[in-house]
């Protein structure tokens, strides 16, 4: 899917979320990706293959 050079990580890899924004519906909460990812605005992700990964914030509390 990716046309850039070098290439975006594949919606398999776990940097997948570093792809380049292909289309961006921020009133709707989420982002399509070069390499067929969907990512939402709470950072959960859908692959292309239909696999889902849950939201990975990072806390900002201090411990």
């Amino acid at each position: 899917m990716c046309q850039h050079k070098p290439t975006c990580p594949p919606s398999t890899a776990p940097d997948a979320e570093l792809a380049q924004c292909v289309t961006s519906h921020p009133e709707q909460g989420w982002s399509l990706l070069c390499n067929g990812v969907l990512l939402f605005e709470d950072t959960g992700v859908l692959t292309p293959d239909g696999a889902v990964r849950d939201p990975h914030r990072m806390s900002t509390r201090a411990a």
